[in-house]
């Protein structure tokens, strides 16, 4: 019997908002979507300069420059399933359910981590580096030490929020499980009763602390210096784990086309073949991008040393900048003779 594709469109998209509600915590641009693919936005210039008590007739007249803001929304894909018409009837549980619902975590997991990367800023001014004591790095793919996540990094973001003069009113912070273990543990038992009051589990809400509603996955962010790393691609020493922070305004996401495919008794395979599509985008809407702030794990560095023995995969600083050891040695008398030994972490 073929599947209902009406229902299963429908339940993966419910399937997705449900494991990624920040999907609901921003602003929606679904309205403007075309064709299910691109976003067309008409975007209003600048307001208007107020003065106050006007002395001088007439007024300056200027001209508002409209602009439209167009962007392709992503395309995410899974990978055809075959399922053998043996498999159909043998086994006692429903393999192609199980397929389906396989099928709906991996777009859920992926889409949920991309838009998030979609939001991460890349201004100088809106990263902020944690300050902790030092610990091993938990992100596959890289190596070396961290600092910590601290209390006071949080408090950080907030301040920034509150100079970019953005409302306290819906402020949220993505952390991911192990710095989410490093914000709790500092927490004494009364400060984690009041963290908890806030607990909204529709929403995915784990706790409000500076103004921010606290929200909690395996996996958010990871950076490569001040750049973030597209999720899915193979992981680097340096990287280091982020928190992302956003105000609903900030940030949107645009949902167009979910189409789930079925090729029901092909001949070639003899048996059934499944697939899924889902479009949706997201970005952030200001160009200082203001309202987002990602806190960024900080390196363990030295200053590089003459004389000193390095091995792979550590970290230096050398004349405001930073190194990673790609190749084992003795430092020479000056970094200029050892810099093929060195890549700089921009």
């Amino acid at each position: 019997m073929a599947v209902d594709r009406d229902i299963w469109q429908s339940t993966i998209m419910q399937a997705l908002y449900a494991a990624n509600p920040h999907l609901n915590l921003c602003s929606n641009a679904d309205q403007y979507v075309l064709q299910g693919k691109v976003v067309h936005i008409p975007q209003a210039g600048a307001s208007p300069n107020v003065q106050k008590n006007r002395q001088q007739l007439p007024a300056n007249v200027t001209r508002r420059t409209d602009i439209d803001i167009t962007y392709a929304i992503d395309e995410y894909t899974s990978d055809p399933i075959h399922i053998t018409n043996a498999e159909n009837i043998e086994p006692s549980y429903s393999k192609r359910a199980s397929v389906l619902e396989d099928t709906q975590n991996k777009l859920n997991d992926t889409i949920g981590v991309c838009t998030l990367k979609n939001w991460a800023p890349t201004k100088a001014v809106r990263i902020i580096r944690t300050s902790g004591t030092a610990i091993d790095t938990h992100l596959d793919g890289s190596s070396g030490q961290r600092l910590k996540f601290t209390l006071a990094n949080l408090k950080a973001a907030q301040k920034q929020m509150n100079k970019d003069n953005i409302p306290t009113e819906g402020r949220y912070a993505m952390f991911d499980a192990d710095m989410y273990d490093q914000l709790t543990d500092q927490m004494s038992e009364t400060q984690y009763r009041d963290f908890s009051r806030a607990y909204d589990e529709k929403n995915g809400i784990v706790g409000k602390l500076f103004g921010f509603n606290i929200l909690q996955r395996s996996f958010v962010l990871r950076y490569n210096g001040s750049v973030p790393v597209e999720p899915g691609t193979e992981g680097h020493v340096p990287d280091c784990a982020a928190i992302l922070c956003w105000h609903t305004s900030a940030v949107e996401k645009a949902q167009g086309d979910i189409v789930f495919f079925e090729d029901e008794a092909n001949p070639l395979y003899f048996g059934d073949i499944y697939s899924a599509l889902v479009r949706l985008g997201g970005r952030i809407r200001r160009e200082d991008q203001k309202g987002v702030v990602a806190i960024v794990q900080g390196l363990v560095t030295t200053a590089w040393a003459t004389g000193t023995t390095y091995k792979v995969n550590d970290f230096v600083t050398n004349a405001g900048k930073t190194y990673v050891c790609i190749e084992a040695h003795t430092a020479s008398a000056a970094f200029a003779t050892d810099t093929a030994k060195w890549e700089e972490i921009v």
